[in-house]
């Protein structure tokens, strides 16, 4: 991936992050904006492919691609979501279209956590 992209996903795991305390928030209080940023930065940073160059190669729990790329489309796309729900839809949908960006210009990691690297990176 591009460093730029990388750039890229790091704001948007930030925005996700913010989207998912904001949204929590605004549905209910403090502890469950808290409580889904928790969740999601713990997802997040806890299932990784073995060997992810994108992520330095660590994997607290090792994951295949497939369900890495679950973890990804639920955080990151959960903050668009929640943003959304929370009131801000302007910054959900600006959000939602920098994520088409990424994933457009991300295509060969994508490829490699469906293809058989990444499914065969918990054996």
């Amino acid at each position: 991936m591009p460093p730029w992209n990388l750039a890229l996903r790091f704001v948007l795991e930030l925005a996700a992050w913010t989207g998912f305390a904001w949204g929590g928030w605004q549905l209910g209080s403090w502890p469950l904006g808290l409580g889904l940023l928790v969740l999601s930065v713990a997802a997040w940073g806890t299932f990784a492919v073995p060997g992810d160059p994108s992520r330095g190669g660590g994997a607290p729990v090792p994951v295949n691609g497939q369900v890495r790329l679950v973890v990804e489309v639920l955080v990151l796309g959960g903050g668009c979501v929640m943003f959304w729900i929370g009131g801000a839809p302007i910054v959900a949908i600006v959000l939602a279209a920098l994520n088409v960006i990424h994933v457009v210009f991300a295509a060969g990691r994508i490829r490699w956590l469906i293809g058989e690297r990444g499914t065969a990176a918990t054996d």
